[in-house]
């Protein structure tokens, strides 16, 4: 199953991105609050990066014992009275969920934000047996009422304003009131209400899992998960197979991490911690349990050199210093998983055919990699990609290796190139305005369509430099 959203030309999604001002404006403004909560937070915090080595090391230490910590996971849960379904793909987990739904004959569902559900395409999956689903996360329901795709991991309706929100509210709920924030809301909690107290199963992803004890936690704001895994009486939890951790220690700095990076906050509103299914004493929580652990592509990450890619733990840093996400924005990348970590893992789980430009929407700045909060390398990553499409996949266009041996004989041919670079200026020079070319022909076109290209003066560097002792002289 594809990861792939929709059947748009690379082309035509970066261009939409950059011509869509209001989400660029958004973007950037979301950026520049997200990196300084960031680094506020990490300065309160002290020792930061301590605390990253710690994150990689933890990280780095489940992915390496993945087999023992899913395993201990697996009984801890089933002690409690869970059952859990391990997935090799996103259709044995669609088809273990259906069935359930079915089981049940639930026709309505309710489910939290996740990422790995968007992954697999649950909701058409629940649709398909008879079901409504609804989601109760506020950002992610304004997206299923506009029939949208999320384009941020933390903030997934971070491309809508709040009148594109009023509007969509009033064409599909009836709404009848202002574009203000809290009656927004408050318009949004009431309709909502009904969903959770009427639903039948609910669904939720899971931030991290812990190995010893069988619990899964959830990070969020709204505190719609709560209500997610309180109410219904049959919960399903959905997470990839990464997302374990051994023991509370260890979540608990992930958590300080997670949520510092994705939001600059030092925590969100709400940790949740549910484990297994309702015991006798509890008054609350699901009488039937389910653990979905989803693979889909996962193990044939592990042992390769982009391992550290599950290292993941889903808090959007990268996205928040990206320069080429702040101006294509996220759609623009075409998968669930969008930015940096959605350049490098998309292709690991989906393949080259569908994404070989991804790995192409970075600068190599590097900016995500510093702020990762698990040190992933996340450029190097990407440099990695490339290799891979045009060595060992060999994807690259015609057009490209074609231009590349030109350069390659050009350059290893010291008459030719010296030859060029005298040249060069005359050649150029017919195109430009005050020694600027604006409006480029040809090859040039792609360079002065974004920026102005200086005309290359008349003499060369290699001239300057074997001339500059005899003009000290004169």
């Amino acid at each position: 199953m594809s990861l792939k959203l929709k059947e748009v030309p690379y082309k035509q999604r970066i261009e939409e991105g950059i011509q869509n001002d209001f989400a660029r404006q958004a973007v950037a403004s979301a950026q520049g609050r997200f990196r300084t909560g960031r680094l506020t937070q990490a300065e309160i915090l002290g020792d930061w990066e301590d605390w990253r080595r710690l994150g990689q090391q933890i990280r780095s230490h489940t992915i390496e014992n993945l087999d023992y910590y899913l395993m201990q996971l697996s009984e801890n849960v089933a002690k409690r009275g869970g059952n859990v379904f391990f997935a090799s793909t996103a259709e044995e987990a669609n088809e273990y969920i259906k069935k359930i739904i079915k089981q049940k004959n639930a026709k309505k569902v309710v489910k939290s934000k996740s990422m790995v559900t968007e992954e697999i395409k649950l909701n058409k999956a629940i649709q398909e047996a008879g079901a409504e689903v609804v989601e109760s996360d506020l950002g992610e329901w304004i997206l299923q009422l506009n029939g949208d795709q999320p384009s941020h991991i933390v903030t997934p309706a971070l491309h809508k304003d709040r009148e594109q929100m009023r509007q969509t509210f009033a064409e599909k709920r009836g709404y009848t009131g202002s574009n203000d924030p809290d009656e927004l809301a408050r318009f949004a909690r009431q309709q909502l209400r009904d969903d959770f107290l009427s639903a039948d199963v609910g669904i939720t992803g899971c931030n991290f899992a812990i190995a010893e004890s069988g619990t899964i936690t959830l990070v969020t704001n709204e505190g719609n998960a709560d209500m997610v895994y309180s109410v219904p009486d049959t919960l399903i939890t959905v997470m990839g197979m990464e997302r374990v951790v051994p023991t509370w220690e260890e979540m608990e700095v992930l958590v300080s991490l997670l949520t510092r990076s994705a939001v600059g906050a030092k925590i969100t509103s709400y940790i949740t911690a549910y484990t297994g299914a309702r015991s006798e004493k509890e008054v609350d929580g699901p009488e039937d349990y389910h653990l979905v652990i989803v693979d889909n592509g996962r193990s044939s990450i592990l042992g390769t050199a982009f391992q550290q890619a599950l290292n993941c733990i889903r808090c959007g840093a990268c996205m928040n210093v990206c320069p080429v996400y702040r101006h294509i924005g996220g759609h623009a990348y075409n998968s669930v998983y969008p930015g940096p970590i959605g350049a490098v893992l998309t292709p690991l789980l989906d393949g080259y055919d569908d994404h070989k430009e991804l790995p192409y929407a970075s600068t190599l700045c590097g900016a995500c990699t510093e702020a990762c909060p698990v040190k992933i390398p996340l450029h190097e990553m990407l440099i990695m990609h490339r290799q891979a499409i045009v060595e060992k996949e060999k994807k690259a266009p015609l057009s490209e290796k074609l231009m590349m041996k030109g350069v390659g004989m050009w350059g290893g041919n010291p008459t030719i190139y010296n030859m060029s670079t005298k040249l060069a200026h005359t050649t150029l020079k017919p195109l430009a305005k005050d020694d600027v070319i604006k409006k480029g022909p040809g090859p040039l076109k792609g360079w002065t369509d974004v920026r102005d290209l200086p005309v290359p003066p008349k003499q060369t560097f290699r001239d300057w430099f074997k001339n500059r002792d005899k003009g000290s002289e004169t």
